[in-house]
């Protein structure tokens, strides 16, 4: 009986006690970056798309370029790629704990995402959100667009925006493992993707190649990084990133090389 007793404080001791998981981060970092193409690698050069469908109003403003693939000729970076944080663990189902979330984050409301459409193409092509938010598709052309998309689980979309007009979802956003490819049928060469995520620390590279991602938490984390043309950054085992150490009020990573 007295060893059953032991046991039995032993385990409610254990359960009080805070583990190391629920420690708050020592601090929160500014993490910086930028993502290049491997020195060597010819930058390639952006093709016209074959425009087909209301050629007067979507060459208006000069040919549409490729852009699955846009590479700084200055500096290398390359444009429209996502990156985010994730648990330091070799775990798909890892996620960050509540209190890895920044105070100020953690408090955001929901948002409107938007999506435009202004001349035959998408902006932005690479989109990013947040569980809980709200996408909306803008069409300010003159002529009508389709947006359609097929998701795990945010159900599937195949709606015809009218010249001047826009669409919002009627549900908001839940988190998906997977990018979410939209595009137009009525213009076939229009698409680009949406990424939900279920916490603040993601980003999408600029012009540049260059991210920001604001009040991470301090500590050791995973960064993802992952371009539509060439997947994961490592390759399949790249879906769990690569350990950074987050310190200081910003951490400026080395440049990401992609091959």
């Amino acid at each position: 009986m007295r060893r059953l007793w032991v046991c039995l404080t032993t385990f409610v001791a254990a359960a009080i006690l805070p583990t190391a998981a629920a420690q708050p981060p020592a601090g929160w970092s500014t993490v910086k970056g930028q993502v290049v193409l491997k020195a060597g690698m010819p930058i390639l050069e952006r093709a016209p798309l074959a425009v087909n469908q209301d050629k007067e109003h979507c060459l208006s403003k000069g040919p549409i370029l490729d852009e699955s693939m846009i590479v700084n000729a200055k500096n290398r970076g390359i444009k429209n790629v996502v990156v985010w944080l994730r648990p330091n663990a070799m775990n798909a189902k890892a996620t960050l704990a509540p209190n890895e979330i920044h105070p100020a984050d953690a408090k955001r409301k929901p948002a409107e995402v938007v999506i435009d459409q202004p001349c035959c193409m998408f902006i932005q092509r690479m989109t990013v959100a947040r569980v809980g938010d709200k996408i909306v598709v803008k069409n300010p052309s003159p002529v009508q667009h389709n947006f359609f998309w097929t998701s795990s689980n945010n159900g599937d979309l195949n709606v015809n925006i009218p010249a001047k007009n826009e669409y919002k979802f009627a549900k908001a956003l839940e988190a998906e493992n997977t990018p979410i490819l939209f595009k137009c049928t009525v213009h076939p060469w229009m698409s680009g993707y949406v990424r939900v995520f279920d916490h603040p620390y993601y980003a999408v590279t600029d012009d540049d190649g260059n991210f920001t991602i604001p009040n991470a938490p301090q500590g050791m984390y995973r960064l993802v990084v992952w371009h539509e043309s060439t997947g994961f950054l490592g390759g399949a085992a790249g879906r769990f990133g690569t350990p950074v150490a987050i310190t200081g009020p910003v951490t400026t990573l080395a440049p990401l090389n992609y091959p």
